[in-house]
Formats: C-alpha cells, structure tokens, sequence
C-alpha cells in the first residue's frame, strides 16, 4: 500500500511539473510575442489568465488515465467507449473555457474598456474557438498515457518473465542436483555390498560410517546452489575416503588447489560426479588401480577445475554425448547456471589417461557479498 501511495504521489507530482511547464511556457510566448508587435494590455493579469487556463487540465488528467485505463483505445474498442472519451474531451473543454471566461472577466487583461460582453457569450466563444483544440489535447494525454502504461506493462512483464525463469532454473538444478545424489548413493551401496560378499566386514562398516557422515554435510547445505571450493574438496576427501575403503592402495590421490583459490564459489556437488566418473570408468578398470589428480588454477577471470586419471584413455571416435549420467547432469548444471558461459572438456590425456576440466566464472565469496 505505501508503495502504491508513493507512486500516486510522484506520478501526481509528475503530473503538476508538466502541466506547470506548459502554462509556463504557453503564458510567457503569448506575453513576449504580443509585446514585441506593440500590443497594450495588463501583462501580469495576462500572464496570469494565460497560465491559470492550463488549471483544469492539471486537474482532471488523473481521470482521463483512469477511464483511458478502463478503456483503451485501440482497434477492438467498442463505439461506445470512443463516444464517452470525445464526451470527456468535449466537457473538459468546457470547464477551461469556463475557467477562461471568468479569469478575462475577472482580471481584464486584454484592458478592454467597459462594457465587457456577458459570461455566457465569452463562455461559448471560448469554448468553440477551442474546441479542436481540446479534442487534441485530451487525445494527446489519452495516448501519452497509453504508451506509459504500455512500457510499465511491459517491464512488469519481463521481471516476472525473469523472475518466473529464476525459479524454474533453481528447480531445475535442484532436481539435477537430487539426481546426482542418488546416482552417487547407489554406487556407494553396491561398493558396500561388495566388500560384505567378499566378508570384508569391518571395511564395509567403516565405509557406511563415511557414508553417513558424507551425507550428512550434504543434507544441511541441501539449499546452496553454490558453495566456496574449500569446502567442496572437503566433500570430496570425504568421498574419496569412502572410496580408499573399497580400492584400498589401488587408489591414489593428488590435490593441487591453491590456497588463494578456496574462497571461489562453484556449483555445489559439482566435483564429486567428475571424480566418481574418473574411479569408475578409470582405476576400476586397471587391476593395480592408479591415481587421481585434481587440480584448480586461475586465469583471464576465470576458474579451471581438472580432475585426471591415469585409466585407460578415450576409445577412437568417442564423443561427450557418450558420457554417463553423471557428466551429463554437470553439463546440465553448468548451462543452467552460466548458460555458455563455460567451458566443460573430457580429453585423453598423452599415451594414458583421461581428464575432465571445468571453466567457470571465478566468483569468490568477497565479490558474491
């Protein structure tokens, strides 16, 4: 309500300005223009009669928004409605000339000598003298207003066009980001069958003890879209500590993340499928397992994220549409938050290996403050 107030307030304030402005300036070109031919009247009753005629208009202009508001010009307004705005025009037309009439009567600013012609007689010659005029005017505040509502509408539009699509990217990835979950939860699960079936029970404890506390953090920052690198290679030691329990020395791992890049936000979990991608379609397939390399640098504003293993490489003629569900939902993620404005890249990398970078935005947590 009080933004409302404020509106009606600064639109009326508006409203005042111009009208003001143009009684100013119709009263000062008439006054000059008639003194320069050498013509003798009262100019500051002139002045005066002139600046005030512009009075009613200020007035009513409220009201002719509002019923041009309620009917609207255009080719499906009905004859009716034409007929009622020519109406208003004709009788705000009256209402200046009577206002006319009576500032001439009243001031004398023509200085004509008495006898001065009756109120009814100024009265109509006003009026049909503007009568054009006044059918323009009003046409000119019915459009005016018009297009200014048409812009509002407009602009109301496209916030809540981009409002509406902000909420529709923030499910989507919240769905992609449940999907990733669950994708991750179900390898997990069959990992800890496999060690029960192999009677490695005191791993497969360990393991779910891991998993517990894993999903433990990730179920309080569920709502975080993005999340500052540091604590996501907290996640993923946490992973990857579930992981070591199943490969035990078959897998090794490298962390190459400066310091001064931990601060920079990502999407979160974001890490997690690219690492899982590289375990499972990289050590899993070496009998004497390998090593995962991450890695993050920064460069020309923007933040690289890698993470390499030494599996066996791309087979000739892959292609990324090939990926599995868990690249797929990263690119999915990527696009929704920064459209193409990043880079995702799965390559061989020399005689063996395979690695998966990321470039995104580098946003840190300063900067997002």
């Amino acid at each position: 309500m009080e933004l409302t107030d404020g509106r009606q307030r600064l639109r009326g304030l508006w409203i005042a300005l111009i009208w003001s402005g143009v009684a100013l300036f119709d009263a000062t070109q008439t006054v000059f223009v008639m003194r320069a031919e050498g013509m003798h009247h009262a100019w500051v009753r002139l002045f005066v009669t002139l600046f005030f005629s512009w009075l009613p208009w200020a007035i009513v202009t409220p009201a002719v928004v509002q019923l041009s508001r309620k009917y609207p010009p255009g080719k499906s307004t009905p004859a009716s409605a034409w007929l009622l705005h020519l109406g208003a025009s004709v009788t705000i037309g009256f209402i200046s000339a009577a206002m006319t009439a009576a500032l001439e009567l009243l001031l004398n600013p023509r200085a004509i000598a008495p006898p001065l012609q009756p109120f009814i007689a100024v009265l109509f010659k006003k009026f049909y003298n503007g009568l054009l005029s006044y059918v323009i005017l009003y046409s000119f505040v019915v459009a005016i207003s018009y297009v200014l509502d048409s812009k509002e509408r407009l602009a109301r539009q496209r916030t809540d066009t981009a409002r509406l699509n902000e909420q529709l990217s923030k499910a989507q990835l919240d769905a992609l980001r449940r999907q990733i979950e669950p994708h991750f939860l179900f390898n997990t699960l069959n990992s800890i069958a496999g060690l029960v079936r192999e009677k490695k029970n005191d791993d497969a404890v360990d393991m779910i003890v891991r998993l517990s506390d894993f999903l433990r953090r990730v179920v309080e920052d569920s709502n975080r879209q993005n999340a500052p690198l540091g604590e996501e290679i907290d996640f993923l030691k946490k992973y990857l500590d579930i992981q070591k329990v199943r490969f035990a020395e078959r897998l090794q791992v490298s962390v190459n993340v400066p310091k001064e890049l931990l601060p920079a936000l990502i999407p979160s979990l974001i890490l997690q499928p690219m690492v899982e991608n590289a375990v499972k379609h990289g050590i899993s397939k070496r009998a004497q397992g390998g090593t995962v390399r991450i890695a993050a640098t920064r460069s020309n504003g923007m933040l690289k994220l890698s993470v390499y293993n030494d599996g066996p490489s791309l087979p000739a003629g892959w292609d990324e549409s090939r990926s599995g569900i868990g690249i797929s939902n990263v690119r999915t993620r990527l696009e929704g938050l920064y459209g193409k404005g990043f880079e995702l890249n799965i390559r061989n990398q020399g005689s063996s290996g395979v690695e998966v970078s990321v470039s995104v935005p580098f946003v840190s947590i300063a900067e997002e403050l």
